[in-house]
């Protein structure tokens, strides 16, 4: 009893989030919308016994991830007013995606509906000896290693984008030239100059 009302709990607090992410209007907002998410589910997966996916959720998500959106969102200055003025323009696509992960949604909360006992069922047994970390390493690195490096690929991506967005070059500030560096000779390496005598330094 006490389990299923922190289920519920942890369940409806998350997905309160989960809309408080969309519908902010602030940035900002949205982001501390999102820890608040990443800690429910978090609890969520201890109440699931996976608790090292909790420790990585809040360690990895909220203690890096969130934190990186913040700094972004921060750094960027995006004119958000601007970026909502051109939204019709992408209603087509956005409304296309929301409908295939509504149908997706439907279709898991169906098949729940008309056999329960589905719920699991494609899940890789594990001995009661196992630990919970050498259970998701064992599935990880074996089953899901495409999927796994596929993943790292698109975060790889993604760091490079962020840091392509914030690079900013400024014209007074003086930048190391590598190929005239290697390229210069001594007619551009120095200069003689034929000072009077009496009026040197």
């Amino acid at each position: 009893m006490i389990q299923a009302f922190f289920f519920y709990l942890f369940a409806a607090v998350t997905v309160a989030s989960a809309f408080g992410v969309i519908s902010a209007r602030n940035p900002v907002h949205s982001v501390l919308f999102l820890i608040l998410a990443f800690f429910n589910a978090a609890g969520l997966f201890v109440l699931m016994g996976a608790e090292f996916l909790a420790m990585l959720l809040v360690v990895v998500y909220v203690g890096a991830v969130a934190v990186l959106f913040l700094f972004v969102v921060m750094m960027l200055d995006v004119d958000f007013t601007e970026l909502r003025s051109g939204l019709l323009e992408y209603m087509p696509i956005g409304s296309v995606i929301g409908l295939i992960l509504l149908a997706e949604l439907l279709m898991v909360v169906g098949g729940w509906a008309i056999e329960p006992g589905m719920i699991g069922h494609g899940a890789t047994p594990i001995t009661a000896a196992t630990t919970n970390v050498a259970a998701i390493g064992a599935v990880l690195y074996t089953k899901y290693i495409f999927f796994f490096q596929v993943a790292g690929l698109v975060l790889l991506v993604a760091m490079i984008g962020a840091i392509v967005l914030t690079l900013r070059h400024k014209a007074f500030v003086k930048r190391q030239n590598i190929e005239e560096q290697v390229a210069r000779g001594p007619a551009t390496a120095i200069e003689i100059v034929s000072v009077e005598s009496g009026k040197g330094l």
